[in-house]
């Protein structure tokens, strides 16, 4: 559970939860079968794998993420509160692999980890980062996921503008299925 309630916009295929949690097979199953009968989860077929994710819909949604998530949801809210910094879904690793790319303005997972590929990528940062570093940010996270990502970086200044101006990759990207990691000025969440 807290695989999902960590990644609330994220869909998974079972293989993919095994290598995550290692866990045995079996075992996923049993425990997905059980999660989606209580109505925790739900399912959905794309490309002939089964994916799930957390039911955001479900009526205990919230203290589930409480106790769940990714740390609790009041202690990101306060966090946000405090910082203009809204950092929401992204662990301690992720976070220190983004600070080491450099002014991280805003980071978020679209396309197939939200299984939205209406923006086109999988990945988007904005701010002014180190190109080697992004690059192999890239490369770690294709290797964790097994899976070529992809990704557009831009200015936080170029984004802005894009916003501003309607621009139609800003505005899809706007309206895509997403999962926020970081974002200084509040734009995605």
């Amino acid at each position: 559970m807290e695989l999902f309630y960590s990644n609330p916009n994220r869909s998974f295929y079972v293989r993919e939860i095994t290598r995550k949690i290692d866990e045995q097979i079996n075992s996923v199953r049993r425990e997905l079968s059980n999660l989606l009968n209580i109505g925790i989860i739900t399912s959905d077929t794309n490309n002939n794998k089964l994916y799930y994710e957390v039911n955001q819909k479900y009526e205990y949604f919230d203290p589930l993420t409480t106790i769940f998530g990714d740390g609790t949801a009041k202690a990101k809210k306060k966090a946000a509160a405090k910082s203009p910094a809204a950092v929401t879904d992204t662990t301690a690793e992720e976070q220190l692999a983004l600070k080491a790319l450099g002014n991280v303005d805003v980071a978020l997972y679209t396309g197939q980890f939200t299984r939205d590929e209406s923006a086109g990528i999988d990945f988007f940062i904005a701010g002014n980062v180190n190109p080697t570093q992004l690059q192999k940010f890239i490369s770690n996270l294709e290797t964790a996921e097994n899976k070529e990502i992809r990704y557009t970086h831009m200015s936080f200044a170029d984004l802005q503008y894009r916003i501003q101006i309607k621009d139609r990759f800003a505005v899809t990207l706007l309206n895509a299925k997403k999962q926020v990691l970081l974002d200084k000025h509040n734009i995605f969440n």
